[in-house]
């Protein structure tokens, strides 16, 4: 490198002169720039990154030591300048040398020249003479610029003045180079890489832009005319016409065009330069071009896809001059206008609108692949319209956009036309046209003074009549309420503020309603100027306060979030009186009420700053902090740590806050919670240090009442936290806790530390941080890396799930110091490689990430001890190839041991673990890579990697061939299961030397041992090799170094992956390796040696001919590889240029699939037509190809249809899976549940606006099946399903969808149900809600009269349409009522449909549903006729009878139902007393289809609006209980009876008083046979589920002594359920039945009447403990509604109503009620110590000492959140003050003394035991796996628990008991004994210090404690 050379030889001269004076100063300087130009990856230790945020990373870490330099320079400035011209000459080259080497970025070139700048001053000249030599030494060798030298040239024209003048001097050889280079880059055979054009053209560019007067002679003067430039303008273009690398360059070359024609002398020289520009791209590659002076020939077209007209227009509207836009063109005025001119001939032409509006046009008119850039242009072409308005004016003499005029009916055509492109970006360049237009618009009517402005309304009407998904309705509203005014929008209309409220809760509408919200609100304020801000409060309250209100409490998390984001504090600022009348509207106790208060609260502070929290405010706060939903919580943690300002201190309230809140919300269930409570916690955090260190500076001013020692505020509350998330990581904790707590860790050492991390582009640690960190180092605190901190989160590396162990190495590498501690580096060693042979597939790759880890931890002694073990005879030169060969050589033992016997090297040695642990250090260590790259190490690891390739390849074959038969031809397809069934049996036979044994359904150890041992090899190999392709072909590597992958290594990896995609059948196998092999196309696919890209191309053409020839095995059932060996090739390719190798895929899958099935073809044989179309769906399907698919779903699409009507089954199939796919991909992933959008979508005219060609091949297969007879279409209903999933669209007169409209209303009539069912849906979008009441009524007129019915499936298909017209759209009200009037007039004309007249069941059926959609719209008199029918009807049937018809008709049930469900919306709809009488009296009748019926109507909550109703329903539910519960043999019906008894008793409040009256004397009876039927028959768990929560909510009508039994039988029903072993289903039922009877039980147990209910009580206590650790989040939640209740009725403060309180806060309430209520019965010890496990802690000892073999499979826990050891932990202080009461509660004091004897000696037999095990030296063969063993973590917690508890009850007792009892010790001698033991352990990181407690005491302190 040159810059290297300088920098040695001037750190040469300046050393020579000495350390003193300018020479020091020279070297300093030197010193930096080295710095910054040296390797900078990530720094030692980092974790690796993707090779993006490695550049990044690199990046960050150079612009850090280059602001250091020019920090540094300007320092020294004074002493540089003393420097003489010879002494200053070598520093000065020296820069300007890293200068050209950092012309790449043009940060690092503009810092470098502020720097030469600085050293420059006074030595000008000598600074202007090094440039001059440094620009001529460019090209020393030729005339053609390397890519590294245009950058040079580029950066010296844009950023130096020196470089300027140098070219302006040495212009004519300049351009003689650029025109060599362009010359070269464009006859380069095969074409070179994008870069090199893209840079020349660039020059060519910037030397236009920079000296136009300098290029301007040498183009518009023919004296000094040039050739070199005419030469220059000829290859730009052939670089326009198509011949550039890419389409980057293509622009480029339009815009330097553009720069060319700026340099015109006169304006009209430049427009008619740029007029035959345009006239050229007509001329198809003849004729000439003037220029100016300059004279070429047209290029050929090469470009197919003819973007020349758009390269020109974009370049001229980016950058023309606008005198040259607008000036008036002669040429033009002079004869006829070209076709694309708006005028014929005119008088006044000019460039902007006659030629390039309709070069615009007609590119946006065009359907090619560059709508982005198209709808830019149209962008610009209006901006730079507005731009030019008055010069326009003056030419055209009059308006540019009048009505009439034919330009703006096109821009508004245009526009509209494609304001629902799904083109990412478009949809931005659409909304800034129409903003645009109509500013433009505004403007022409202001200068010319019109009135009328017919255009805003048009565009209004237009967009209202949209349907409100469509995104595009919002953007035109946008842009028009300026000029209509936001009183006409809302009036014109009025269903805009609940539409915006859908749209905030749709993803992708949420901007355009935020900003339509804004616009409105913004216009409202500005109509209303002069009034005080509580009138415009009042204002905006009118329209907004309910939508605002409604968004807030939104149950939808996406809806309420956005609403406070988006709108909340946007209109707080504007309108800061709205505040006091949204806080009026949450002043409820319900969880919607709390979360948008919170908000409003949080929105406050951000306005004001600071937020006062005290009284009733801090109380409601503590009680959102406390409440069951996440979002509550989070909201009001978020209120908490968010400030204005990163330095605000928290307040002491906020801290005491955090401290409560935090240990009881570490079990958060969701990722999401978890995330935002990290980053909550960041945020206080950065509060608490910039405080902190604000004060230490002496910058922050003390406020009254402020603590004078803020700092160590800061201090004690990290310290705290740091212990809260340490004790938190042991193995016995879950999941969720130790996620949380290392997330929290995260934060406190991302902000607590002074480590600098280059990966972050902010948030990096301030420079002062050294200070705060001594001054808590001196109080004791933030001894971050202290040893049990590190053992804490090395115990993680041993965790069973990825992203513990992930996240603890993260941390372990980014912040704690190099190496690990030599004391464990050897037992950390061994852990890893006995993890690595592991055949559990969790433990191995936990062995992997240790071994990384280690890897980036070690040093030279870690080194010895793997060179001890492998006694090599040399150490490798670095640690990353010495551990790289050490895993190589444990791979290739393990594989020979398996070509020995794969069975046992399967259980013992299986070779996923050490591949995995080398795709781990091979390419997630920065310093491994780093290794790679040195010179020095390059033929070692050369030599390594093509051992390394060998070796997989060798295993790959050894594992594959292994599942195959013996004898089987290895080129065949994959295996069967049969296959390999056979195979895997004869290698279990030959590895146990014994018979074949016989068949078993089930698989055995062995055999998933082996299938596992191939399976994840596999895996692991192709993502291996494709990560290797991808970090080491992608990189420059040092010059002179051969490629460490060389071209037959390369070969041999995409052999090993075509063996592995052709010959695998296990899906995780496939993906794992698809991942690994995609990477390795990439590499190769981009990698400049053709040879290279060559590899996978030949793969892609072998499988295309593999695919059409001939075979005799199934190859797409039988390789679920083989269509991904095609997605992987075609997904390698570059998105940003053509894809030829997917062209080719799919248009020779298309033509194979096409062909015609022959005469003889098997169906036992795969045909290349079903793999073909099995193919194109998995690149439909993938991922990574995107929109590139686009261009080519017409062509599958008809395929696929035609594929339906294939009479072979598998073609078929594929054709069905295929037409799936697409539709995906056509209409986009259906957005979740959790977004909240009812409907969204696109609408029909957009995708037929984007798939022109596929409407005409949809509308083709309707218009077949509607004049084809009755012969079957097997493509129809598909056509229909697609066209059912679209949107309605504006109501256009020339809509596109209309010509769908008579083939739908033909299919009514087709024989097939489901053809008419999914006609009537598909109608939908056709026909936008304006123009549905006309074709209703159509509709409604064709209905026959008496006696005229021709076809009953037309009839049927007519009202199904109807009902699908009618049906009102989710988020809308539907149509209105009176534009349905004169439907419901023609339907009650032909009410005989309903009559029994009409003998089809069907058709009534469907008749009454149209009515029910009209109930507003029909006459009283016909609705009281058609209940009085209805009620007539229904009212004469008995079981399985039909009135006045002999034979029972199919489909009457359908119609009794359906009469049914009308009756009760009717009774609803009305309250009317004689309804409800109705139905009521229809749910006593015996016929089940009607109460079925009536029952899925009550459980679909269809009544809940009328009370009245629900009430007679519940009455008679309750009074026909007892009859329905003797005669239970119909389970299903038994089921919904109950279901629906218990959705109208959801609340115990909607008990009406008459209920206990109709159960008198029989509930008792009721619970009896639920409880019977529950204990001896054995129902299901959905019906077991509905009677223990009937059976509850009967017993809370009240039980006596006299029920004992039942409530005792109950209890014991409850305790089942709730075990962990039961289903979730019947766990829930408990939690359920706790809040019914539960309270019930707990309320009475507390007075004196009913002791015997005390025992129940606890037991139910009991029942509530187990539920809130339970792993199902729902079971907790209902459980934590019963603590809730409980709390809320025993006193506790919850204010109004009862909030229900979190998992963990319920949990602690009901372990504070047990003392307090209950602490003096000898029970309540007892049942509390049954929560401690018992586990046997020398068998888990002796276990671990064994050091067996681990089998595959490991024994689920049946409760994974639940946390023994973290229970034990919380129940000590509660079991502590319970034997506090002993001495005053004589039957406790016998329960305690009776425990103490039992327990006492086995608890001192333990700690006698660990305390030998733990002091002896040979534990430290086992205590590394030991750290990580969950068992022993819990068995220790609770040994300490319990052993506390002995010398607790020792004491309160009288140190007497213990020689009593025989323990041989008092509570002194305990405690003490105690003490040592946990020291012992603490040293091991198996217990805490002795001196910190278990846990930080919040988390189970009882009250009264603090």
């Amino acid at each position: 490198m040159g810059a290297e050379r300088e920098a040695r030889a001037c750190a040469a001269f300046y050393g020579a002169l000495g350390h003193g004076g300018p020479g020091r100063a020279a070297l300093c300087c030197l010193r930096s720039l080295r710095l910054f130009a040296g390797p900078s990856g990530a720094s030692p230790g980092r974790p690796s990154l993707s090779p993006y945020r490695r550049r990044s990373t690199a990046k960050r870490c150079r612009d850090k030591h280059l602001e250091e330099a020019l920090l540094l320079a300007r320092a020294l400035s004074e002493e540089l300048q003393v420097l003489g011209e010879a002494e200053a000459r070598p520093l000065l080259r020296c820069v300007l040398a890293f200068q050209l080497e950092a012309s790449g970025s043009s940060s690092a070139f503009h810092k470098l020249e502020q720097i030469v700048t600085q050293l420059a001053v006074g030595q000008e000249a000598l600074l202007s003479q090094e440039v001059g030599a440094l620009l001529a030494g460019l090209a020393p060798h030729g005339e053609v610029l390397s890519p590294e030298e245009l950058q040079a040239v580029c950066m010296y024209i844009e950023e130096s003045s020196l470089g300027r003048d140098h070219w302006r001097q040495n212009l004519a050889p300049l351009l003689q180079r650029l025109a060599a280079t362009l010359r070269r880059v464009l006859q380069s055979q095969p074409a070179p890489s994008g870069t090199w054009g893209y840079l020349a053209v660039k020059a060519c560019l910037q030397l236009f832009q920079a000296l136009p007067k300098d290029v301007a002679p040498l183009a518009w003067n023919a004296a000094t005319k040039s050739e070199t430039l005419q030469s220059i303008l000829g290859l730009l273009l052939e670089v326009v016409a198509g011949k550039a690398p890419n389409k980057d360059t293509q622009l480029l070359a339009g815009t330097a065009l553009s720069m060319l024609v700026n340099t015109a002398p006169q304006p009209q020289s430049g427009a008619s330069a740029a007029l035959a520009l345009f006239q050229l791209t007509d001329q198809a590659g003849a004729g000439e071009l003037r220029f100016g002076e300059l004279v070429v020939e047209n290029p050929s077209v090469l470009d197919p896809a003819r973007l020349e007209r758009l390269v020109l227009s974009r370049g001229l509207l980016t950058c023309c001059k606008g005198d040259i836009l607008s000036c008036q063109l002669d040429s033009l005025t002079q004869q006829p206008a070209p076709t694309h001119s708006l005028m014929g001939c005119v008088l006044q032409a000019c460039l902007l609108v006659d030629v390039l509006f309709p070069a615009v046009h007609a590119l946006n008119k065009e359907q090619k692949d560059c709508h982005y850039y198209c709808f830019q242009v149209l962008a610009l072409w209006l901006r730079r319209l507005q731009e030019n308005l008055p010069e326009l004016w003056r030419l055209r003499g009059g308006r540019i956009l009048a009505e009439d005029t034919e330009l703006l009916q096109q821009l508004t055509q245009l526009l509209w036309d494609n304001a629902e492109t799904p083109v990412e970006g478009v949809s931005e360049f659409i909304q800034s046209s129409f903003r645009l237009l109509l500013e433009i618009y505004d403007l022409e009517c202001q200068h010319f003074k019109d009135q009328e402005r017919p255009l805003y309304q048009g565009m209004l009407q237009r967009a209202v009549s949209m349907p409100w998904q469509i995104k595009a309705r919002y953007v035109p509203l946008c842009a028009i309420v300026p000029y209509m005014g936001s009183q006409q929008v809302l009036d014109t209309y009025p269903d805009l503020p609940q539409h915006l409220l859908s749209c905030l809760a749709t993803n992708h509408l949420c901007p355009v309603a935020t900003e339509l919200y804004r616009a409105l609100v913004r216009q409202q304020r500005s109509e209303g100027p002069g009034g005080t801000e509580e009138a415009l409060a009042e204002r905006w309250a009118r329209r907004w306060l309910p939508l605002l209100c409604q968004a807030l409490r939104s149950p939808l998390p996406i809806l309420q979030s956005n609403a406070a984001n988006h709108l909340l504090v946007w209109t707080l600022r504007q309108l800061p009186a709205t505040h006091a009348l949204l806080a009026a509207q949450f002043d409820g106790q319900d969880a919607a009420a709390l979360r948008a208060w919170v908000s409003l609260l949080r929105a406050q502070k951000s306005i004001a700053g600071t937020l006062p929290l005290q009284g009733e405010a801090l109380a409601r706060l503590r009680t959102c902090l406390r409440a069951r939903e996440e979002g509550v919580r989070l909201a009001a943690l978020g209120l908490l740590c968010c400030s204005p300002s990163s330095g605000q201190a928290l307040s002491g309230t906020e801290e005491q806050l955090l401290r409560e809140f935090l240990p009881l919300n570490l079990t958060g269930d969701t990722s999401a919670f978890r995330q935002l409570l990290q980053a909550a916690m960041r945020k206080a955090l950065v509060r608490l240090r910039d405080s902190a260190l604000a004060r230490l500076r002496g910058k922050a001013p003390v406020e009254w009442g402020e603590e004078a020692g803020q700092p160590d505020q800061a201090v004690g509350f990290v310290e705290w936290l740091l212990q809260l998330s340490i004790s938190s990581l042991t193995p016995g904790a879950n999941y969720q806790r130790k996620k949380t707590a290392l997330l929290l860790l995260a934060a406190i050492l991302e902000t607590c530390t002074d480590t600098w991390s280059p990966e972050r582009k902010k948030g990096q640690p301030p420079r002062t941080m050294a200070a705060l960190l001594s001054h808590a180092r001196q109080s004791g605190c933030w001894d971050f890396f202290s040893r049990p901190n590190l053992l804490a989160l090395l115990s993680c590396l041993q965790d069973s799930t990825n992203e513990i162990r992930d996240l603890a190495s993260e941390l372990l590498v980014r912040y704690f110091p190099a190496a690990f501690p030599s004391s464990l580096a050897p037992a950390l060693l061994q852990l890893a490689q006995d993890a690595l042979s592991s055949p559990r597939v969790q433990e191995a790759e936990a062995g992997a990430v240790v071994m990384k880890t280690i890897l980036q931890k070690s040093d030279g002694s870690t080194v010895k001890i793997l060179a001890l073990e492998t006694e090599a005879a040399q150490t490798p030169p670095n640690h990353g190839l010495c551990f790289a060969q050490h895993l190589l050589r444990m791979l290739q033992a393990q594989h020979a041991a398996a070509r020995q016997d794969l069975l046992r090297a399967a259980a013992v040695a299986p070779m996923h673990g050490v591949i995995a642990a080398l795709r781990r250090c091979l390419l997630q260590v920065p310093e491994v890579a780093a290794s790679m790259r040195a010179a020095e190490s390059a033929q070692s690891w050369q030599e390594f990697l093509t051992s390394l390739v060998t070796t997989v390849r060798d295993i790959t074959s050894l594992l594959l061939g292994a599942l195959q038969s013996p004898g089987a031809d290895e080129q065949a397809a994959a295996p069967s299961f049969a296959d390999m069934g056979n195979a895997i049996g004869s290698l279990i036979t030959l590895g146990k030397g014994q018979q074949e044994e016989e068949d078993s359904v089930l698989l055995s150890e062995e055999h998933s041992l082996i299938l596992t041992c191939c399976w994840v090899s596999v895996k692991e190999i192709g993502l291996l090799l494709g990560g290797l392709a991808e970090l080491l072909l992608l990189p420059v590597l040092p010059a002179g170094a051969g490629p460490l992958l060389t071209l037959a290594n390369l070969q041999t990896a995409a052999r090993v992956f075509q063996e592995v995609l052709l010959r695998c059948r296990h899906w995780g196998a496939v993906e794992g390796c698809s991942m690994g092999f995609t990477k390795f196309c990439a590499a190769l696919l981009n990698h400049p040696d053709t040879e290279l890209q060559a590899i996978p191309r030949t793969m892609l053409d072998q499988g295309l001919e593999a695919l059409s020839g001939p075979r005799s095995s199934s190859i797409t059932r039988r390789a679920a590889g083989f269509p991904m060996l095609f997605l992987c090739i075609v997904s390698g390719e570059n998105p940003a240029q053509a894809r030829p190798l997917l062209t080719r895929c799919i248009q020779t899958l298309l033509a194979l699939a096409s062909t015609a099935l022959p005469q003889d073809w098997d169906q036992t044989l795969d045909l290349p037509q079903v793999c073909a179309l099995h193919v194109l769906q998995t690149l439909v399907r993938g991922a990574g190809l995107g929109s590139a698919l686009l261009r080519h779903t017409t062509p599958m699409v008809a395929l696929a249809l035609q594929g339906l009507g294939s009479p072979c089954w598998a073609m078929r199939n594929a054709a069905i899976q295929l037409f799936s796919a697409l539709t995906s991909r056509l209409l986009g992933q259906k957005r979740s549940r959790a977004e909240g959008c009812p409907a969204e979508g696109l609408s029909l005219p957009a995708f037929l606006g984007q798939h022109p060609q596929l409407g005409a091949v949809l509308l083709a297969e309707l218009g077949a099946a509607t004049t084809g007879g009755a012969r079957l279409r097997p493509a129809l209903h598909a056509v229909l399903t697609l066209l059912a999933q679209l949107q309605p669209g504006p109501d256009g007169p020339d809509s596109p969808s209309a010509r769908f409209l008579e083939p739908l209303l033909g299919l009514a009539a087709s024989p097939i149900y489901a053809v008419r069912a999914m006609a009537a849906k598909a109608l939908v979008p056709v026909v936008p809600p304006p123009r549905r009441p006309a074709l209703l009524l159509r509709l409604a007129q064709q209905l026959p009269a008496p006696g005229g019915v021709r076809s009953h499936n037309a009839l049927h298909g007519h009202l199904l349409q109807m009902q699908a017209l009618l049906a009102p759209a989710p988020g809308s009200d539907g149509l209105p009522a009176e534009a349905l009037r004169p439907v419901a007039l023609q339907l009650e004309a032909r009410g005989w449909l309903f009559t029994p007249t009409q003998r089809c069941p069907l058709v009534r059926a469907a008749f009454l549903q149209v009515l029910a959609l009209l109930p507003a719209s029909l006459s009283p008199g016909f609705a009281q006729s058609i209940r009085e029918a209805i009620s007539t009807e229904l009212g004469g049937l008995t079981l399985g009878k039909e009135p006045q018809c002999a034979e029972l008709q199919v489909g009457s049930a359908v119609l009794h139902q359906t009469m049914a469900r009308f009756a009760c919306s009717e009774a609803a709809r009305l309250a009317d007393s004689e309804r409800i009488g109705a139905v009521c009296s229809l749910l006593r009748q015996p016929n089940p289809d009607v109460q079925l019926a009536i029952f899925s109507w009550v459980i679909e909550g269809e009544g809940e609006e009328c009370k009245e109703l629900e009430k007679a329903l519940q009455l008679t539910l309750l009074e026909n209980l007892q009859s329905v519960l003797r005669d239970r043999r119909n389970k299903e019906f038994l089921k919904l009876y109950l279901e629906a008894l218990m959705h109208l008793c959801r609340n115990l409040s909607s008990w009406s008083p008459e209920a206990s009256p109709k159960l008198q004397g029989s509930s008792s009876a009721c619970v009896e046979m639920l409880l019977l039927m529950m204990e001896t028959e054995h129902p299901g768990p959905d019906l077991f589920f509905q009677a223990l929560c009937a059976a509850s909510l009967l017993l809370t009508l009240g039980f006596g002594d006299e029920d004992s039994p039942l409530v005792w039988r109950w209890c014991a029903a409850l305790e089942a359920c709730s075990r962990s072993v039961s289903a979730e289903v019947l766990r829930l039922a408990a939690a359920c039945s706790l809040q019914t009877a539960g309270m019930e039980v707990l309320r009475q147990s507390l007075g004196a009447a009913h002791p015997w209910l005390i025992p129940v009580a606890l037991r139910v206590i009991n029942v509530g403990i187990h539920l809130l650790q339970d792993e199902e989040q729902e079971v907790r939640h209902e459980a934590s509604a019963f603590a809730s209740l409980m709390q809320h009725g025993a006193g506790e403060p919850g204010g109004d109503g009862c909030v229900f309180v979190q998992g963990n806060v319920g949990l602690l309430g009901l372990l504070q009620l047990l003392p307090r209520e209950f602490g003096h019965h000898p029970e309540t010890f007892s049942s509390l110590l049954q929560h401690l496990p018992v586990l046997d802690l020398r068998g888990i000892v002796e276990e671990l000492e064994a050091n067996k073999a681990p089998s595959l499979y490991k024994e689920d826990e049946p409760n994974v959140f639940a946390e023994p050891a973290v229970l034990a932990q919380q129940l000590l202080p509660f079991l502590l003050q319970l034997l506090e009461k002993v001495p005053d509660a004589s039957l406790l004091r016998a329960s305690t003394l009776r425990w103490l004897e039992a327990a006492g000696p086995g608890v001192l037999q333990d700690l006698q035991y660990c305390k030998h095990l733990w002091s002896q030296e040979a534990v430290a063969r086992w205590w590394m796996k030991a750290l990580g063993c969950a068992k022993l973590r819990a068995a220790l917690v609770t040994l300490l628990v319990r052993a506390r508890l002995v010398a607790h009850a020792l004491r309160v007792l009288g140190e007497s008991h213990g020689a009593v009892l025989g323990l041989g010790c008092g509570a002194q001698e305990l405690e003490q004994e105690l003490a040592l033991v946990q020291g012992l352990l603490a040293q091991h990181g198996l217990a805490p210090a002795p001196s910190q407690g278990d846990v930080p005491r919040e988390l189970g302190s009882p009250p009264g404690n603090d």
